[in-house]
C-alpha cells in the first residue's frame, strides 16, 4: 500500500496487523526481552503503507481499550482514548489467540511476588480524568465480555496474596513506628476466622486504634474496577472510624496501592450487577 492510503478508514487487516504487532511488543516487555518500538513501527509502515505518527496513534488507542480491560500495556505508549469499533473488534479477535493468562501472569506472579515479599507502594489514589469517562457501546461490551472485575474476583490465589502482602505491610509499619506490641496483635481476619467479617485484615494505627482493611488486588492498572460485597459495603458505613479500603494494583511488576476510607459513595461508583433471586 502506499501513503496514499493515509487519511481512509484503517481495514480489518490493518488493524489485525497492528493490534498483533503490540501484543508481540507487550509479550516481550512482560517477559523482559528487549525490543526496538521504532523498528516495529518501520516494518508496519512499509508493510500497510501508513504513517509513523498514524501507527503511534493506533497503538496508544490499543494502551487505552487494555486499560479499561485492566491489562498491563506498553510502558512507552500512554493510552490515548479513540475507541474506533474496529480496532475493538481486533482486540476482541486477538484476545481470543491470546489468551487473558498470557498477559496477565496472575496466579504464578502473584505467589512469587509474596513469597520474594517486595515492599508494598502506598500512594494517593489516582484521578478520574474525562478520557476515563469515554466510552462506546463496542467499548462496553468488550469490557462485559473480558470483565477485569470478575476475573481478579476469581482469582482467589491473586486476592489471598495481596491480603498476605497487606497483613506483612502492617506489621512492618507498626515495628518501625515502635509499637512491637501492637504489630504482635494484627490479624490475618479472613484467614483466622473466615469471609464475611466485612474486612480482611484488623490491624492498628501507632496510638493504639483500629485499622479494619479490606483488600482489592489486582495485576491491572490503579483504575482497574473491583467487586465489593454488600456486606463489605454496609461494614464500612457502620464502622467509618476504622475501616479502610486497600486497593492494590500492578500486583505482579511492582505491588503498589492506595487507600480510601469512608464514606465511599464520595469516592467510588457502585454499579449494581445482580440480584439475589427467590421464589415468590
Amino acid at each position: 500500500m502506499s501513503e496514499g492510503q493515509e487519511g481512509t478508514a484503517w481495514s480489518d487487516a490493518e488493524n489485525d496487523m497492528v493490534v498483533a504487532d503490540y501484543f508481540a511488543m507487550l509479550s516481550k516487555e512482560l517477559s523482559g526481552q528487549p525490543f526496538v518500538k521504532a523498528h516495529h513501527n518501520q516494518a508496519l509502515t512499509e508493510t500497510i503503507g501508513r504513517s509513523k505518527k498514524s501507527i503511534e496513534y493506533k497503538h496508544m488507542n490499543i494502551s487505552a481499550v487494555l486499560e479499561r480491560l485492566g491489562l498491563p500495556r506498553i510502558k512507552g505508549y500512554a493510552p490515548l482514548a479513540n475507541f474506533q469499533s474496529s480496532l475493538i473488534a481486533a482486540i476482541e479477535r486477538r484476545l481470543a489467540i491470546d489468551p487473558l493468562t498470557q498477559l496477565l501472569s496472575t496466579e504464578a506472579a502473584a505467589s512469587d511476588a509474596v513469597h520474594s515479599r517486595p515492599s508494598l507502594w502506598i500512594g494517593p489514589a489516582p484521578t478520574v480524568s474525562p478520557d476515563d469517562r469515554k466510552t462506546t457501546e463496542a467499548l462496553e461490551r468488550l469490557v462485559r465480555k473480558f470483565d477485569p472485575a470478575e476475573r481478579d474476583a476469581r482469582n482467589r490465589q491473586l486476592g489471598r496474596s495481596g491480603e498476605e502482602l497487606v497483613f506483612h505491610h502492617e506489621r512492618e509499619l507498626l515495628i518501625a513506628a515502635g509499637r512491637d506490641d501492637l504489630a504482635r496483635k494484627v490479624e490475618w481476619t479472613s484467614q483466622e476466622r473466615g469471609d464475611g467479617t466485612g474486612y480482611d485484615i484488623a490491624s492498628f494505627r501507632p496510638d493504639g486504634a483500629s485499622r479494619l482493611i479490606e483488600v482489592k488486588t489486582t495485576n491491572g492498572p490503579a483504575k482497574t474496577p473491583f467487586y465489593m460485597s454488600e456486606n463489605e459495603r454496609l461494614f464500612s458505613e457502620e464502622r467509618p472510624d476504622a475501616f479502610r479500603l486497600m486497593r492494590l494494583h500492578d500486583f505482579s511488576a511492582r505491588p503498589s496501592g492506595f487507600e480510601l476510607q469512608p464514606p465511599l459513595d464520595k469516592l467510588l461508583a457502585f454499579q449494581p450487577i445482580n440480584y439475589r433471586a427467590a421464589l415468590r
